[in-house]
């Protein structure tokens, strides 16, 4: 039964986040709320390995998020879930658009596209923002904020801007820096 509650989750998230990887974040913290397949902190961790690790965010997520619920079946069945209705509209899209390559109807819808996806991936920037530099059960904002995360990743950014080195200096410097800081 969780495997067909996993193909439908994820076939709904890869029919309808549009824009890449970042814009299925939305829709897996939402899945937080609804199944106890893992919570928005576990959430928060998976999207920090699935950053660092090869492969678009969005399918390394769904094989995450696929395995920790079901086991190595899961992480199959949520993949491929995910990535089965971008074949099947590019399948279907590819063969219609053709009809109407120079339509301003279509230029319009696709430029209407872009503030969706816009919107879907500032919303997912503020869900992590606020998972990774906040803590919960504080009175006030100031005192909610994760002063050592927050001076960690100041000075990461410092770091990528003044120093220009590959980004894998700095996830590794942040990965041992949160290792040694309990972060």
């Amino acid at each position: 039964m969780i495997l067909l509650a996993i193909i439908y989750e994820f076939f709904k998230i890869g029919l309808f986040s549009i824009g890449g990887g970042l814009a299925t974040l939305p829709f897996l913290f939402e899945l937080t709320n609804k199944y106890d397949w893992f919570t928005a902190e576990e959430l928060t961790n998976m999207i920090a390995v699935s950053e660092s690790s090869p492969g678009p965010i969005g399918v390394n997520m769904a094989t995450y998020v696929g395995f920790q619920s079901a086991g190595v079946l899961g992480g199959i069945v949520s993949t491929l879930a995910l990535v089965a209705p971008s074949i099947i509209v590019i399948l279907i899209i590819s063969r219609i658009l053709e009809k109407f390559r120079y339509s301003k109807t279509v230029k319009n819808l696709f430029y209407g596209l872009r503030a969706a996806v816009s919107g879907l991936l500032a919303a997912s920037v503020l869900n992590v923002f606020l998972q990774t530099f906040m803590l919960s059960g504080a009175e006030s904002i100031v005192a909610s904020i994760d002063y050592k995360k927050l001076i960690l990743f100041a000075v990461l950014v410092f770091g990528v801007f003044k120093f220009k080195k590959h980004p894998l200096v700095y996830i590794a410097v942040g990965a041992v820096c949160g290792v040694l800081f309990g972060l």
